[in-house]
């Protein structure tokens, strides 16, 4: 008989629902340990010069990488030591205004063991993450945080499943707790971000995509309807800004305002824009994030917005395409 013979989708199913339980438990008793460690584990961070140093071997050191990668791209310079490669040369990387965190969950790992000695005496601060409080590494390190598990998801209570997302659950909450506390910032995250949608989206200014200049479209209060709906068909945003002799913005006329112009059987040949207009329209600065310019299409369900400067002078125009264009939507 072979393997998929006995194979059982509703036990698959099951075993599946049971292990997200089980690290669904574990994450929930952290919740419950949280305290002073972590608030000084914080101060530990907060107070070092220089970075946070994350050692851990097999299972823990790739949550450790994570961590270490969470940490830096949140405003607290980290990296990834492997707890093996540092008694051969890469202790080297620590320096005394570091702060060094340890994951073992026995806390007993002999690689993390054998360059503690080495450590303590550089003076540099350590945070443990170990299951146990009883450890070595619990009881020798600076402030011990408490990643303890009731049981692994594994089956057989042996392979590393709900104890490595107790730990990489605890290296986010402190990860993010050090965020809050250095005044992290969208900007900053972007800064560490520049590549992708995600720095896109955080970096890109509505100066950046507008259109400008003759691209524009605009027309003033006395032209006639036909003459914006030539402007709006030239310039191909769905609009056409309405100005004054200065310049300054004083409505909008888009494919809502013909429809209601037509609804209300206007003579659209006779009719002037400053009598079809939107007044009051939504607009944006060219300073404005990207982000904040899809913010606003989004929440008052607009396609295109005009961009003004202080003295409501019309200086540009985007919409949605030029948005998804450049990734930001």
């Amino acid at each position: 008989m072979s393997l998929t013979d006995s194979f059982d989708p509703e036990h698959v199913l099951a075993l599946a629902r049971e292990v997200l339980t089980i690290e669904a438990r574990a994450i929930d008793a952290l919740t419950l340990r949280l305290g002073e460690p972590l608030v000084e584990a914080c101060r530990l961070c907060l107070a070092s010069r220089g970075r946070l140093v994350v050692l851990g071997m097999g299972k823990s050191g790739h949550i450790g990488g994570k961590i270490a990668a969470t940490l830096a791209s949140t405003g607290s310079p980290a990296f990834f030591v492997n707890a093996g490669e540092a008694s051969h040369g890469d202790l080297g990387m620590i320096t005394g205004e570091d702060v060094v965190l340890m994951i073992s969950n026995s806390g007993e790992t002999p690689e993390i063991i054998a360059i503690l000695p080495m450590i303590k005496r550089m003076g540099v601060p350590t945070i443990g993450l170990t299951g146990k409080a009883d450890s070595t590494l619990a009881r020798i390190a600076t402030v011990n945080l408490d990643i303890s598990v009731s049981q692994e998801a594994c089956p057989l209570n042996l392979a590393p499943t709900a104890s490595t997302t107790a730990t990489l659950a605890m290296g986010d909450a402190l990860a993010v707790a050090l965020l809050a506390s250095r005044g992290f910032t969208q900007e900053d995250f972007a800064r560490s971000h520049p590549g992708g949608t995600l720095g896109r989206r955080l970096l890109l200014t509505v100066g950046e995509l507008m259109h400008t200049g003759d691209a524009v479209p605009h027309v003033g209060p006395e032209a006639s309807a036909s003459a914006g709906l030539l402007e709006m068909t030239r310039r191909g945003l769905g609009m056409t800004a309405v100005v004054d002799d200065q310049h300054r913005l004083l409505g909008i006329f888009t494919d809502g305002d013909l429809r209601r112009a037509l609804d209300r059987r206007i003579d659209v040949h006779d009719a002037r824009m400053g009598e079809l207009m939107t007044r009051g329209c939504r607009t944006i600065g060219a300073e404005a994030l990207a982000a904040a310019a899809v913010e606003l299409m989004q929440s008052h369900k607009i396609n295109a917005l005009l961009v003004v400067d202080d003295e409501q002078r019309l200086i540009g125009a985007l919409n949605v395409h030029d948005l998804m264009r450049a990734g930001v939507m």
